[in-house]
This record gives structure tokens, sequence and C-alpha cells, in this order.
């Protein structure tokens, strides 16, 4: 009776069936437009890399980033919303499977904010120290890229050793409730569960804290008069050059945007999923009161959308960062897409400039031949009245050649 009647108490922490109906109308609506806009922006980043409008470098840093959120979206939205919000309080995944599971979902969770911290290094390097950034080799980039994921599976990889298939117990020294089964952290395991909650919690502030000190630096040299390539003096190679083109420069400042927009997008939306794990590692799930679980429940709903959100973020960030990039995905939504190389639109641009100088000049001739004053009849003329200027002259042989 004691069972059933805390197997009861338990069972009122689920949600009420409207609210899961709209939180899975919620979750399927993030999760269309997370593939459909992370799809896109994988192809219209190649699109325009291919066009000249973007460098390969930040186009593969941008792939890789919008590749983890996919798969952030596509590992962990379904089963969260089966486990977490139709039944919470029962798994029907064996032990293997919730443990790819947590390690897959923590891989690519963290490679995320790993490929926002290479962008940002990419970026950093390129404004802050170009002659440094031009003498490294271009393989640079892949190297970065494969540094983000295998550092982001180190991260994980405990997961597979400390998470599994646990039943929840409700006194000390019983048996697991029926109907009570977690895909959890392992009672056995659980101070390397707990260490690695809480270094990956060291690594996200250290993230934070790395992309917001290398856009603070980046936003200060774009801020700074552009120096002459001669300029000397320890900080010379942060100014950017003079001949820089207007239209790199504001790509640059275009790619700084996002990277403040996507810093404060992490932090809004990772901090409430910190707080959920940090919750989980802070005490054993056998010390768990009813309020305490109470709390993790709503919390966890909470984190969950948020930080699913920041999967769909990343495709509206680029939108509003970058014109050029908005119009190339509108058409592509439109399946309309069509966009010149760039060095064929500075060619039309500069043919239909030439064209109109050409047509301008002779409005400009008749205009200053209007003002130019006859020298027959301008008194102050220079030439003597004894003398014939040399058009007049020229007219006059040309007149007795034809009388003779």
């Amino acid at each position: 009776m004691g069972d059933q009647e805390g197997q009861r108490d338990w069972r009122k922490l689920e949600s009420h069936f409207e609210v899961k109906v709209i939180l899975t109308v919620l979750y399927s609506l993030i999760l269309i437009l997370g593939i459909v806009g992370n799809s896109i922006t994988i192809h219209v980043t190649q699109v325009l890399q291919r066009n000249g409008y973007l460098q390969k470098n930040v186009t593969d840093h941008m792939v890789s980033l919008a590749c983890s959120d996919l798969l952030v979206l596509l590992i962990g939205m379904p089963v969260e919303l089966y486990s977490a919000i139709w039944f919470p309080f029962s798994s029907a995944s064996g032990n293997i499977s919730c443990k790819v599971y947590n390690f897959l979902f923590e891989a690519c969770s963290y490679a995320t904010i790993l490929n926002v911290v290479t962008l940002s290094f990419e970026r950093y390097m390129a404004i802050c120290h170009p002659f440094r950034y031009k003498s490294l080799a271009r393989a640079r980039t892949a190297h970065l890229i494969i540094a983000a994921w295998l550092t982001s599976v180190l991260v994980a990889v405990p997961l597979l050793v400390a998470t599994g298939t646990e039943g929840h117990v409700l006194e000390a020294g019983g048996a697991p409730a029926q109907n009570l089964t977690f895909c959890t952290s392992l009672r056995q395991h659980w101070g390397m569960y707990r260490a690695s909650i809480f270094t990956a919690f060291i690594l996200y502030l250290l993230v934070l804290g790395a992309v917001a000190f290398m856009c603070k630096s980046m936003i200060v040299v774009l801020k700074a008069p552009m120096a002459t390539m001669g300029t000397s003096g320890p900080r010379a190679e942060l100014r950017v050059p003079k001949h820089e083109s207007a239209r790199l420069k504001t790509s640059r400042k275009q790619t700084i945007v996002f990277l403040v927009l996507i810093v404060c997008a992490l932090l809004v939306c990772w901090m409430p999923n910190q707080a959920r794990r940090l919750m989980t590692a802070a005490l054993p799930k056998s010390a768990w009161t009813k309020s305490y679980l109470e709390v993790y429940a709503v919390l966890q709903l909470v984190a969950d959308i948020f930080f699913y959100l920041s999967s769909v973020l990343n495709p509206l960030l680029y939108n509003l960062s970058s014109h050029q990039f908005r119009t190339a995905f509108l058409q592509t939504l439109r399946c309309r897409l069509s966009i010149q190389h760039v060095n064929k639109r500075t060619l039309e641009s500069s043919k239909v400039s030439r064209v109109s100088t050409h047509l301008l000049r002779p409005l400009l001739h008749k205009s200053l031949r209007r003002n130019t004053p006859d020298s027959s009849r301008d008194t102050d003329s220079p030439i003597p009245s004894g003398q014939s200027s040399p058009a007049v002259q020229s007219l006059t042989i040309t007149t007795s050649e034809t009388e003779t």
C-alpha cells in the first residue's frame, strides 16, 4: 500500500494531457524549423562560397556548425518528446541504447559550442593578426574543426560508463519501484558522472569567455582607423590594411555581429540546461526529495525548449547579420536561387558605369561649347585683329584649294 501511494505521488508529477499535446506541437515545430533552416544554411553557404561571397574557411566552419545543430535536433528531440513528455517515469529503451543516446547527444551538443569557438578564432586571427593568419597553412581550418569534434567526443566519453537504465528507489533499502525506470546516471559510477558534468560546465564557461574576448578584440580593431602597410610598432599588425576593400570589411563586420548574437543565444538558451544538469550532479538520485524532483521536472521542460531553440536560432542569426545570406536564403525557400559570381557582378557594374560615362560625354561637350564665347564676337580675343586663328586659316586654305 505504501508503494502504491508513493507511486501515485510520483505520477502526479506528469504533465496533463493538454500540456503534452501543446508541447508535442511546439517540439514538432522546432524540429521542422531546425531541419529546414540548417539544411538550407548548408546549401546557401556553399553557393555563396562558390560565387565568391564567402571564404572557404568560413564556409567550412558554418557547415560544421549547422551539421552539429542538425544532429542535436535529430538525436535529441524525438527521444525527449517520448521519454521526458509522454512517458517521463518509464524508459522503454535498453541499457545500451540509453548509453549511446547520452554519449551522442553530449558529443553533438558540445560540438556546437566548440564550432563557435573555432569560427571565432578563425575570424580573430584574420582581423587582429592578419600577417600570422596568412602565414598559416590552409589545412588550419580542417585541423580546427577536427579538434572541435574530437574534444566534444572526449567530453562525452565518460557518459558511456556513468549513465544507463536504473529503477528509482522510493525508500532506502527497498527494491526499484515498478514503472519507475529512468535512463539516468548510475549509482555505482556517481563520481565519474559528477566529474563529467562539472567539467563540461567549466568548458561551457570557458567557451563563452573566450568568444566574448575575441569578439571584443575584433570590434576594437575594426573601429580603429585604417593604417598603411608600412606602419611599425608592436601593434602594427592589429590595424586593418589600407588597401582592404570595403566589401571585405563589411563581411568581417557581419561575421562579428553574428558571433556576438550567437554568444548571447548560447548564454540565454544553454544556461537553463546547464542548471538542470548541475541539479543532477549536485545530489544522487537516492537523496532527491519530492519537491526537488518537482523543481527538476519543471526546469527540464523549460531547459529543453530553450536548448533546442539554440539550434534553430543559428540560421535566423545568419539572416539578421548578412543581407547577401538573407537574399540567398529567401530565394532558396522560393526555389529561385539565382546568384551571380561576385566578379561577374562587379564587371557588369563597371560596364554600366562606363556606358553611362560615354553617354554623358556629348552632353558635357555641348555644355562646354555653350559656355565658351564665340571668338569672332569676343572683343577681348587674344588673337590679333590682323591675324586669323589656326582654325580659320585652315578653313581658308581648304576653300582656296577647292576653288582652284
